[in-house]
């Protein structure tokens, strides 16, 4: 089984968001937790996962 986290989850919107919903909470969140402008220790595994939940 995997242990990866519900896209939606990861981009904090609901199942049913439409995709310009998708693009604007990608784009925060990547703003937020890229790794050349967090500070925060775990940003690069977040920024990655937030990457996958887009693709």
């Amino acid at each position: 089984m995997s242990d990866k986290r519900d896209y939606y989850e990861v981009l904090g919107i609901d199942k049913s968001a439409s995709s310009g919903d998708m693009k604007n909470a990608f784009r925060r969140l990547a703003r937020k937790y890229h790794p050349d402008r967090s500070t925060e220790a775990d940003a690069e595994d977040k920024f990655k996962e937030i990457q996958e939940a887009y693709a």
